[in-house]
């Protein structure tokens, strides 16, 4: 699904999602010819570093992953579990609750709207995506 959000300057935005796909425009980038494209599961923040996120699927998740992410310092991180909406252990969401981060999960299509709805809105927002 392709996504056509308003185009926020200094912010990354999701422009595409499709199955096994994510196509984002980086902060700062003026045109399409800048896109990146994860073919794997990433991690794209507000601002700064699209980063690949090393878990090849959510049976791989730990702790760990999700330390990463609170080391980004987000208010709120949306994890999109893949095709189908899959919810997390708390164990493994302790790095976030433990530093009030709020968390919400959903498939990965939707988390890629809500978290271009949350960046529009100039909210510190993080998508974990599992592709």
């Amino acid at each position: 699904m392709k996504l056509q959000p308003d185009r926020i300057e200094g912010v990354n935005s999701i422009t595409a999602h499709a199955p096994g796909v994510v196509r984002v425009a980086p902060q700062g980038s003026p045109g399409a010819g800048a896109l990146l494209s994860f073919e794997e599961s990433v991690v794209v923040p507000w601002q700064g570093e699209v980063l690949a996120w090393q878990c090849p699927a959510f049976e791989a998740l730990t702790a760990a992953h999700f330390e990463r992410i609170a080391a980004l310092g987000p208010e709120v991180v949306i994890f999109g579990s893949g095709a189908r909406l899959r919810f997390l252990a708390p164990a493994l969401l302790r790095p976030l609750l433990a530093r009030g981060v709020g968390v919400e999960t959903m498939d990965t299509g939707a988390a890629c709207r809500t978290y271009n709805v949350l960046v529009g809105e100039r909210r510190s927002v993080v998508a974990a995506l599992l592709l």
